[in-house]
Parts: C-alpha cells; structure tokens; sequence
C-alpha cells in the first residue's frame, strides 16, 4: 500500500508540474531573468553564502558530540560538499553515501560518521519543525480549496510541531540516561546546550533560504509569507522523492503566490534561485569531492574510537 500511494502521489506531481509547465510562456520567464537587477543577484548569492556556512556547522556539531579530530576546515568542506549534493541530488546520495565515503577517507570508525549523519539530519528538521510550527500556528498561510486542507488545520498542525521541537529539547536537558544501543551502535542523546545550538543553527538556515527566496522574488511578497510556502514546498520536495523537489517548489509556489505575483515573475524568481542556491554550489562542490575522495585513508575503521591510527 506505502509503495502504491507512493506512485500516486509521484504521479500527481508529475501531472501537477506538468499542468503548470505547459501554461508558462517560457521566453518570457527567461527576459525576466536576463533583467534581474545585478544587486538582487549579489544579495542572494551572499545569503546563499552565509546559509552555506551555517549548514557547515551541523557536521561541526558533530564533531563536537562524537569527539573526532579532524580540522575544521575538513569537516567544514565536507559539510558544503554534501548539502550541495543533497538538495541537488537527493539525500541518499549526498547526505548519506557521500559523507561515508568522505570522513572514510579521513579514517573515521563507521560509527562515528553514523552518529554525525544522525545529528546533521536531527539538526535540519529540528529547526524545520520550529519555524513550521510557529509559522502555521500564528499566522498559517491561505491554502486552495482543492487542497482538503483548510488554513485553520495548519494551526494544529503547527502545535503539534511545536509539542515535539519542545519535546526533543525538554529531553535533551532532563534526560537522566543519555545513551542506547541500537542494533549494535551506541545512541547517545545531546545536551540541551548541544539541542538549543541546534534549534537556532538550523532555523537560522531556513530563515536564510527563505530570504534568498524572498531577495530574487525583489520583495514582492510579505517574507513571512514566502517563509511559510518554502516550508510548505520543502514537505512536497521530501514526499515526491524528486531529486532537488524538481518542478515541485515551482508548482507550490505557484500555487499559492499567483495571485501576489505574475507567473512569469514567479517562475522566473524561482529558476534563478536554482541556479544561485543549487547549481552555482554544486559546480563547486563537484571538484571538491574528487579531490577529496581521492585522498586522505583507504577506509572506515569499524571500532569506537573515531579516527584511524
């Protein structure tokens, strides 16, 4: 049944992206780039800059938690090497096998890249969790009536993301037993220092994006209001298992600000965030992976203490 809704819902966006696809006057959309003021582009690429940086710090994180000794600007290249691969290409190829074949090649235990993996991804969607909740709490976005969804359901779905935001954090602090084993690997629950500095590091990161995505559609909508449908479109990015959410972003977007801003100006603002937030790191960090995997040590020590002898 999970793999038959999947093909469903993968076909409704297909159809959905195509639908919309079909109705863009594509020279048009490619003028309204071309005419993007040059301050726009620098300002985004700048937010994409400081984004980029804030995501590094989640593998420093890391770092910090499992007590490996790699440098930083190691931990941190790798942390810009995965994210650009992950949004680009989908989290099983950079989040996952990439950053195991890159701290491999460090010589980190498999252990130790499993818990960095780990609290990278507890990272990103704990801060997710918060701005969502907030977001659709007080102030949930208009949604359309074909939805099934009406906007007063986000408030609930937003007080339940806040109950389990608060829930992480409240057991990061109260906690008495702080570790597990799981199926062979030791699970060990952060401080709450370590949980606040992850709340605010990844909500940080979003409200980053969401202010490319805001520079590059030149003010035209209310930031919070951008915000709330970037949440919304990263949610449909994940379900439909489309490397990037490609076409997805576009559709939501589209969906929900046609009425704020011209579908032209809309698409237009959304392909040059592409290529400022997703290709324009990617082709950087494409040579930075092949040199990384061509150095460094042959592979993972499969033990506990962190790094290769």
């Amino acid at each position: 049944m999970k793999r038959i809704l999947a093909v469903v819902f993968f076909a409704g966006v297909l159809g959905l992206v195509a639908h919309y696809a079909r109705s863009v006057d594509w020279p048009a959309v490619w003028e309204a780039m071309r005419t993007a003021p040059a301050s726009t582009l620098l300002a985004a690429a700048g937010l994409t800059a400081a984004s980029y940086a804030v995501y590094c710090c989640y593998d420093l994180i890391g770092r910090h938690e499992t007590g490996h000794s790699l440098p930083t600007a190691d931990v941190a290249g790798i942390g810009f090497v995965c994210y650009a691969f992950n949004i680009n290409l989908g989290s099983i190829v950079g989040a996952v096998a990439l950053r195991f074949r890159l701290y491999a090649r460090l010589g980190l235990a498999v252990d130790t890249i499993t818990r960095i993996l780990v609290l990278s991804w507890l990272t990103n969607w704990l801060g997710y969790i918060t701005l969502a909740g907030l977001v659709f709490a007080i102030s949930p976005i208009t949604l359309p009536p074909d939805w099934h969804l009406r906007s007063s359901g986000l408030r609930y779905v937003g007080a339940a993301l806040l109950v389990a935001a608060t829930a992480y954090v409240g057991v990061c602090f109260g906690a008495t037993r702080r570790e597990w084993s799981l199926r062979g690997h030791a699970v060990r629950l952060p401080s709450g220092r370590v949980a606040l500095l992850q709340l605010a590091a990844s909500s940080l990161n979003w409200l980053l994006i969401a202010a490319v995505v805001w520079t590059v559609l030149q003010q035209r909508v209310d930031y919070p209001t951008v915000l709330g449908v970037l949440l919304l479109a990263a949610v449909a990015g994940v379900m439909a298992h489309i490397p990037a959410g490609l076409g997805v972003l576009e559709a939501v977007f589209v969906t929900l600000l046609a009425h704020h801003v011209g579908k032209v100006e809309l698409i237009a603002a959304l392909l040059t965030y592409r290529a400022i937030y997703y290709l324009v790191p990617l082709a950087l960090a494409i040579p930075l992976a092949l040199v990384s995997a061509a150095t460094g040590n042959s592979g993972p020590r499969r033990g506990r203490t962190g790094i290769t002898a």
